[in-house]
């Protein structure tokens, strides 16, 4: 697909300027890296790093029966969100399926903000406007908007310094509004790498000058700008699914071990019949994260999963982890088959390499 066919976001010119790898990522241009993805990931492993996640699509569903509707289109308990609070969930098609996950924030009392993935974002609002409740309004607010995640331990420096001594940042899967610089923004004290961290939300007019203001101040704690590439291999180190890969229409929150995010004592939302079976009866497969033994080739997406000379599955996530300095993947498994301390092998080019099957997280903090 040709540059002009590809989305950009607020902040392209910015990610160009800085010499990134631009590669295309779903309909969008996005970087990849700048100066390496070893790099980036110690950057928000030991200090801090940001990445742009403009892409991700932002849908607010307001109205007196939007709490109530979400908690039918959604696996987590909405209503137990007070204003200024957010949850990781799911949402499922009728037999189950991931069509997507997601954060929710209840941003008032009958205003919420969904942050969704980018590859899904148009699916995604179809899907709730089809099912949408008569007194509920929903709105796309994705294209005014820009948005980064800056993770690491030296965050709460960080916006110490941005923001003064008396600022403090919201508490984890909290959510405030507030000014910097005369800019609007909300920060929300979530991420996806394992460290410390939070999600900048802003309208896209000001994506260039925060984006400048927040490199600019974090230089004395050694901020680094961040593509997607450090952003799988953070993730995947600390098992967190990402979804077209781990995810999918084709497997349920059960099987992905995430049933912590489905609140089964709700009495009605869509794919809970099945999921109320998953959890009766398990699963024929469960998705486990795997380590690789030797140092050859990394895991790759795809790759087969062998056991005693039979293919059992592939890998849906696979890298080099600069944690672990090892090959890392997860795969979906027979459950008799899916224990921890099983050994596999990864067929990597024709060859077999041996692994081993592992508990979450694969990286542990030292």
């Amino acid at each position: 697909m040709s540059d002009a066919a590809q989305k950009k976001t607020p902040l392209y010119e910015e990610h160009v300027r800085l010499g990134a790898k631009m590669i295309p990522f779903g309909d969008w241009i996005m970087p990849v890296q700048y100066s390496s993805i070893m790099e980036e990931h110690q950057a928000v492993r030991n200090n801090v790093g940001m990445f742009d996640i403009s892409h991700m699509g932002q849908v607010v569903a307001t109205g007196a029966a939007a709490a109530e509707w979400l908690n039918e289109m959604l696996t987590n308990n909405v209503e137990k969100l007070e204003v200024g609070t957010g949850q990781y969930t799911f949402l499922l098609n009728e037999s189950g399926g991931i069509i997507d996950d997601l954060i929710v924030y209840r941003t008032a009392p009958e205003e919420f903000l969904l942050v969704v993935n980018a590859s899904r974002a148009g699916e995604d609002f179809a899907w709730l406007e089809r099912h949408r409740a008569e007194n509920v309004s929903l709105s796309n607010r994705s294209a005014g908007f820009g948005g980064v995640a800056i993770q690491g331990p030296r965050v709460v420096e960080l916006f110490h310094a941005l923001l003064g001594d008396e600022i403090e940042l919201p508490a984890r899967n909290h959510i405030v509004d507030c000014k910097l610089n005369g800019m609007d923004i909300s920060i929300a004290r979530t991420g996806y790498t394992g460290e410390d961290g939070v999600e900048v939300f802003f309208f896209a007019k000001d994506a260039a000058k925060f984006w400048n203001t927040v490199l600019k101040t974090g230089e004395q704690f050694g901020i680094k700008p961040c593509g997607l590439g450090s952003r799988d291999t953070l993730r995947l180190e600390m098992c967190y699914p990402l979804n077209g890969s781990d995810l999918s229409p084709e497997h349920n929150p059960i099987e992905a071990g995430l049933g912590f995010f489905v609140d089964l004592k709700k009495p009605k939302f869509i794919g809970r019949e099945v999921l109320v079976q998953a959890k009766e009866n398990g699963t024929a497969h469960r998705l486990v994260p795997f380590r690789m033994k030797s140092k050859g080739p990394p895991p790759r997406p795809h790759y087969g999963v062998w056991l005693a000379s039979e293919q059992i599955g592939e890998a849906t996530s696979g890298t080099l982890s600069p944690s672990l300095n090892q090959g890392i993947g997860m795969a979906y498994l027979p459950t008799p088959q899916a224990r921890a301390g099983t050994e596999i092998e990864i067929e990597i080019r024709g060859q077999k390499f041996p692994a081993v099957i592992e508990k979450k997280p694969l990286y542990k903090k030292p």
